[in-house]
């Protein structure tokens, strides 16, 4: 007989750009997610869950580091940035030097492609990159993994995940073209099923199942297409101060942040996602049954989160990188064995990308490394939240945000607009309340100030807010480890 484990199995599934919302479990009757909302009610939902730089390098930096911005130096989307130089300590690395073994499939989004930031192996597919293609003069087994599986399945030397013409910004769908065990988000789920096949049965493992999907291109097998197309997916909401972006509208463009599109577009583009998304759920009842056919299910914590979300036409907004709702809010789902549920608090907290590291690492028995400063969600909680991003579309702005308790408190840095949404009564943010409510706003501005206080780019000064500064990406330290 199999001796009880002392250390739990970990595995960390992450979505790439599904919003918070996109769970029947979060309210959401649009979206079919079963097996996602059966981990959830048997865990642990942080329904307050947020990516506090919500694009995909910077997320997966504070996802891999259990670091804030403050820490890690990242404020904005940059490639070519070498992330084993910049941050040699890691959630998986630790976890490998204490025992575990440690696995990755799927979208990693760090520079060099190959790098392995503390996995044992990895088995690469990170989407369409443009950096990495421009290196490799295309798609190769080079930068993906996934591309040998299709070419060798295909038999077309030549296959590419990009052949359908929608592109990965692109606000397009349309179905998955080839047969469905051809998808990506099946190669992500087919691989770690062998993984656990093939796994060293003496130690604990850590594994990474990263999907690619529902980040575009909006390409589910064509019956999920179908369903979401026939289905009423609700309206968008529009706040009353969409006006304020109205110099960076590009209406109806095909890779608009900013900016209408037409209502077939909209519901074309949401059925990609949503189908998307189901798709992913199948994934995760398939991969629920092979731990139980392995006698893994009771000793092994899984893990569900997304690197950020995505607006999806609310506010006339698509993509990610603001710090509105639809972008920066994510899902959470912690689903613990009952041995090791003892002490944990409600899942109530503002909880944010950098809290998965002190989690798990905790609940593995193994120490966090000095420099985290993530929370345990298990025991921690948290007041108040700071996130940021520079945003390119805008030019000059660099969005600041504080999600307290209550409220959201959202500034920007090129000239000095400010918002504040009360999220209990206002979960859409329809309604700024920043000339209503003076007292808050200055409460709110007050924890900015206190955050930012220091910062290179010299957003405060003398204790109050500076606008207009020059602007970075990332902090000067991270810079230095560019490699392009």
């Amino acid at each position: 007989m199999t001796p009880t484990p002392d250390r739990p199995n970990i595995i960390l599934l992450c979505v790439d750009q599904m919003r918070a919302d996109a769970m029947g479990v979060a309210g959401n009757d649009a979206i079919d997610t079963p097996n996602l909302d059966d981990l959830a009610r048997g865990g642990y939902r942080f329904p307050r869950a947020y990516s506090a730089t919500p694009t995909c390098v910077p997320a997966r930096v504070a996802l891999l580091t259990g670091k804030s911005p403050a820490l890690h130096g990242r404020y904005g989307y940059r490639e070519g940035i070498s992330f084993p130089d910049a941050y040699p300590v890691t959630l998986p690395s630790v976890l490998r030097e204490d025992g575990y073994q440690t696995y990755a499939v799927g979208k990693m989004h760090v520079f060099p492609d190959r790098a392995r930031c503390g996995f044992d192996e990895v088995l690469l597919h990170d989407g369409f990159l443009h950096t990495s293609r421009r290196l490799s003069r295309g798609p190769s087994a080079a930068i993906d993994d996934y591309v040998e599986f299709l070419r060798a399945e295909t038999g077309d030397p030549r296959a590419d995940y990009q052949e359908t013409g929608i592109g990965c910004n692109a606000l397009t769908a349309r179905p998955w073209e080839r047969e469905e065990r051809l998808h990506p988000t099946r190669w992500v789920a087919d691989q770690s099923l062998r993984f656990l096949e093939r796994r060293d049965p003496t130690r604990p493992f850590f594994l990474y199942m990263s999907f690619h999907r529902p980040h575009a291109p909006f390409d589910p097998p064509a019956w999920l297409w179908e369903k979401y197309r026939e289905r009423d997916l609700g309206d968008r909401p529009v706040g009353d101060w969409v006006s304020r972006f109205d110099e960076h509208r590009r209406d109806f463009g095909s890779e608009a942040e900013f900016g209408a599109q037409k209502e077939s577009t909209h519901q074309q583009v949401r059925a990609g996602y949503y189908g998307s998304i189901e798709f992913i759920d199948l994934q995760l009842n398939r991969l629920r049954e092979t731990l139980s056919d392995q006698g893994l299910l009771e000793d092994t914590v899984i893990v569900v989160v997304s690197d950020h979300g995505d607006m999806m036409g609310d506010h006339d907004m698509y993509r990610k990188s603001v710090g509105y709702e639809g972008s920066a809010r994510v899902p959470l789902i912690v689903h613990v064995p009952p041995r090791w549920c003892e002490g944990w608090n409600e899942p109530g907290t503002i909880a944010e990308l950098r809290d998965v590291m002190p989690t798990l690492l905790g609940l593995a028995g193994a120490e966090v490394p000095d420099g985290v400063d993530g929370i345990d969600l298990r025991t921690q909680t948290r007041d108040h939240l700071h996130g940021e991003h520079v945003i390119g579309s805008l030019g000059r702005h660099s969005m600041q945000w504080i999600r307290s308790q209550r409220h959201k408190y959202v500034w920007f840095s090129g000239d000095g607009h400010e918002q504040l949404f009360d999220l209990e009564e206002d979960p859409q943010e329809l309604h700024d309340l920043a000339g209503e409510e003076p007292a808050e706003l200055a409460r709110h501005r007050a924890l900015l100030i206190e955050e930012l206080a220091g910062r290179e780019e010299g957003f405060v000064t003398d204790g109050e807010l500076v606008v207009g500064q020059p602007l970075r990406t990332e902090a000067s330290w991270v810079a230095e480890h560019a490699m392009l």
